[in-house]
């Protein structure tokens, strides 16, 4: 199943925040098999359709990872679109901007207008989609789920803040989710913030203490030996929506590391989490 088509998220050219730039956008495959993308400044989103036969009318925008670095954008990306249409459901593999003080003003702005935009777009395109605009889920891992998590307490907030924006559910994959210094991964943090780092930003972005009535039910996978982005970060952010009775499943794993997505080889029980993934979404009635 290839991409149907590569979505311009700012189709008149005119991307916010951006300004004139040299920096080059670069794709590497290593030999770990994992496409990475870096120096993103032109934001686009590719499209894999459902076959109609199968379709749910469910649809998920999926943010790789990365650290704000680079995209992962294989395994954390389109190998999951894939995963996704073979059950009915519509995913959508969003290509963010990557902030950097040289391409973008207020750079830690970017990638969230980036997902806020897309959400949109795909609400906006639903019924040429075949999909139900109140079943469009975001899916990110690591960064990108520190920017799903993001999109779903802060899709009402800032200029570009829409009711269109708002995921009905989220699944956050070993997610950044605090910038708290005892929780913080803080590549993420510092490549995010940039030069306008400060306190009052790092709450900001710190989704556990934005959390509100509104925020979407969440499904969440975290092992608990993840070296990268510890285990507290995706409980901090579970323990914050059962406060609020928001519909919220957790699966913490005791061995598995940090970017694995679908490689759970050799990772002991972590390699039932795409099972536990569909039982959740067959349960909300996102799949049959």
């Amino acid at each position: 199943m290839a991409q149907n088509e590569v979505i311009s998220l700012w189709p008149n050219g005119k991307v916010p925040n951006n300004k004139t730039n040299t920096v080059e956008k670069k794709s590497v495959t290593a030999a770990d098999g994992i496409l990475r993308i870096s120096g993103v400044t032109v934001p686009t989103m590719a499209a894999y359709i459902a076959p109609k036969e199968k379709a749910t009318g469910a649809a998920v925008m999926i943010c790789p990872g990365g650290g704000y670095g680079i995209l992962a954008a294989s395994h954390e990306g389109s190998d999951l679109a894939r995963w996704f249409n073979e059950r009915g459901i519509s995913a959508f593999v969003l290509k963010y901007r990557l902030p950097d003080v040289k391409a973008m003003e207020h750079q830690h702005e970017a990638p969230l207008m980036d997902a806020m935009q897309g959400m949109k777009l795909i609400r906006q395109g639903a019924k040429k989609w075949n999909i139900h605009v109140d079943k469009i889920g975001v899916m990110g891992f690591s960064a990108g789920g520190h920017l799903a998590a993001t999109l779903s307490t802060h899709y009402n907030l800032g200029t570009k803040a829409s009711e269109e924006s708002k995921p009905n559910f989220s699944i956050l994959m070993y997610p950044v989710i605090s910038f708290m210094p005892e929780l913080a991964h803080s590549g993420s943090r510092d490549n995010l913030l940039g030069p306008d780092k400060s306190e009052e930003l790092i709450k900001y972005y710190s989704n556990e203490l934005q959390v509100s009535e509104k925020t979407p039910p969440a499904f969440l996978v975290h092992a608990m030996d993840d070296g990268g982005v510890p285990v507290e970060n995706s409980i901090a952010y579970y323990l914050a929506l059962k406060k609020l009775k928001i519909p919220a499943e957790m699966h913490l794993y005791p061995k598995g590391g940090h970017g694995y997505a679908m490689r759970t080889e050799g990772k002991g029980s972590l390699v039932n989490w795409p099972a536990a993934m569909e039982g959740w979404l067959k349960a909300n009635g996102w799949m049959k």
